[in-house]
């Protein structure tokens, strides 16, 4: 039987040592493999012992949190990991997410332990002062999974809230308008003048904090290692500090020396009236004077603040208090639909009424984009996807995933006139196609000797010739060391073709790294079901590239 692993998914906090917890060290030292985005495993790399280590890149978490799980079910101690909290846009939920897909149970499945760590939020305010003493959120302004007009929203409403804010991933090299559409949400609501905070890096070797304001913040650098933090209405600057008060001077007065409240007086129900927990409308002092003493007086009939509060509501509103309905707001949370659609495998051509299915289900806020493999990649905002794909399938569109999946890319068999091989890149296409891997896979088909279409520069290149299949392995398609793939076999027969493409894409896809493409497996493995690795890079000497160091 199987030992159960074990699953830590760790916050490792800013990336200093100082703010490392003791917990943190003792997963790294206790897990048999260390999983992160490169940047985070560099950042606690000396911690690491003889840990096995897989860093992957900045947009590969699905395929991290797959490989976490599928190490942890075999055994191992999988830690992942994150910079800030993994459960702030951190790890934590999309391995929860993967744990759930797989029908796990926290009775039976691995264990999963969440290792606290320091947030962006935390230790970059402690940085700037304290500008987050009151109520306070988080909100990203990356769009890349979460529809922008929804971000729009929550924004404003954190803004008319009047919360302070921290902007998480406010601009990238491609992101520049979400930072400036955020402020001029912002200056609608907040003056000019509002204490804003800037920490790129926070504590880590290139840290930088700058305090400016609202109005001016745009001037300064702003990237995706930078955390703003935007003050509230009440939030000021003092000697270089951003300072948000928690509201004691309604309680006393900070430089008196008297108090007109004793310490064990502040927090009591009396001393705050308008509270709507309150079991007595009486307010004890100035004998009906005041405002809230005369409304009192006035109330002092009802039991509770709340039916206070509904009752000064109906005499404004002129409606009682039983026509008075709470509103709750439920917010539809529309996700981004991404998947690619084509008229076949071999078939390139695109009928008037699918086209004319295309703009319609698109709209006016998603978006096409055609690609090289005779492909369009639709992105389309929606709370239905279903009701995309069944219009889509209605017109005879073949349908695929996007990202790190196997696509199937053929040649157009000479518009159809070269049909035998046909049938055998449906049936790939059908048997494999859109199946998930460590890193995108595309087997490239063609219909004859002349291999025109390029199938010998993809991961699996399968040339239909005198009958039979000639098979290529590991091409290098792009880069200053891109080459074809490895010739591995020739004369396979038709019968044994899809067998043997679907044996080695299970190997690749078992035990290759997450984003290790196929020709860097084949390199490392230095074979894939018995066929032997030959190196294929070119024997040149190659001068550097003039924007390398």
């Amino acid at each position: 039987m199987t030992q159960k692993g074990k699953l830590f998914v760790v916050g490792f906090g800013p990336g200093d040592f100082n703010h490392i917890t003791t917990r943190v060290v003792e997963v790294i030292q206790e897990s048999d493999l260390i999983i992160g985005y490169k940047t985070y495993v560099d950042l606690i790399q000396d911690l690491v012992t003889d840990q096995t280590v897989v860093s992957t890149g900045m947009t590969e978490e699905v395929a991290r949190a797959q490989e976490a799980v599928k190490q942890a079910e075999s055994g191992k101690k999988v830690a992942v990991i994150s910079s800030g909290d993994a459960g702030v846009y951190g790890m934590a939920g999309l391995v929860y997410e993967v744990l759930v897909e797989k029908g796990w149970k926290e009775a039976t499945g691995v264990e999963v332990e969440i290792i606290p760590g320091i947030s962006a939020i935390n230790s970059c305010a402690s940085l700037l002062g304290a500008p987050v003493m009151h109520d306070s959120c988080t909100i990203s302004l990356s769009d890349h999974l979460t529809p922008w007009e929804l971000i729009v929203k929550r924004v404003e409403a954190a803004a008319q809230a009047d919360f302070v804010i921290a902007l998480y991933n406010p601009r990238s090299g491609r992101r520049t308008r979400q930072i400036v559409e955020a402020q001029k949400i912002l200056l609608r609501y907040r003056s000019p003048e509002t204490p804003v905070g800037l920490v790129k890096s926070a504590y880590r070797e290139r840290q930088e904090v700058i305090i400016t304001n609202l109005e001016e913040m745009l001037n300064h650098d702003i990237g995706m290692l930078t955390t703003v933090i935007i003050g509230n209405s009440s939030t000021f600057m003092y000697d270089n500090k951003i300072i948000t008060p928690r509201g004691y001077r309604r309680k006393y007065t900070l430089n008196a020396e008297k108090q007109t409240l004793k310490a064990h007086q502040r927090l009591q129900k009396e001393a705050e009236p308008w509270a709507l927990d309150q079991e007595t409308g009486l307010i004890h002092g100035n004998d009906g004077a005041s405002a809230v003493g005369l409304l009192t007086k006035t109330l002092e009939k009802k039991s509770t603040s709340l039916e206070m509060a509904r009752e000064a509501l109906a005499r404004v509103t002129g409606q009682s208090a039983s026509q008075q309905v709470t509103s709750i707001v439920q917010q539809n949370i529309e996700s981004i639909f991404e998947l690619a659609v084509s008229p076949g495998v071999a078939n390139k051509q695109f009928t008037p009424k699918q086209m004319i299915t295309l703009a319609e289900v698109v709209g006016e806020r998603g978006t096409m984009e055609y690609t090289p493999d005779h492909k369009i990649i639709l992105k389309i905002p929606t709370l239905e996807p279903e009701a995309i794909t069944e219009k889509l399938q209605a017109v005879d569109f073949s349908l695929s995933p996007v990202g790190d999946v196997l696509t199937v890319k053929a040649c157009d068999f000479f518009d159809g006139e070269k049909a035998e091989p046909i049938p055998y890149a449906d049936e790939l296409q059908r048997v494999l196609g859109g199946m998930e891997m460590p890193k995108e896979l595309n087997i490239g088909f063609n219909g004859c000797g002349m291999a025109c279409y390029g199938a010998v520069m993809e991961d699996i290149g399968i040339v239909f010739r005198k009958g039979k299949f000639d098979l290529f392995l590991g091409a290098k398609p792009v880069g200053r060391t891109a080459h074809p793939g490895q010739p591995v076999a020739e004369g396979i027969e038709p019968d044994q073709l899809v067998e043997l493409i679907t044996n080695i894409v299970d190997e690749y896809k078992l035990k290759a790294h997450p984003n290790e493409r196929l020709f860097k497996y084949f390199k490392r493995a230095k074979q894939i079901q018995g066929y032997l690795y030959q190196d294929m890079a070119p024997k040149i000497k190659i001068e550097p590239a003039p924007c390398e160091d």
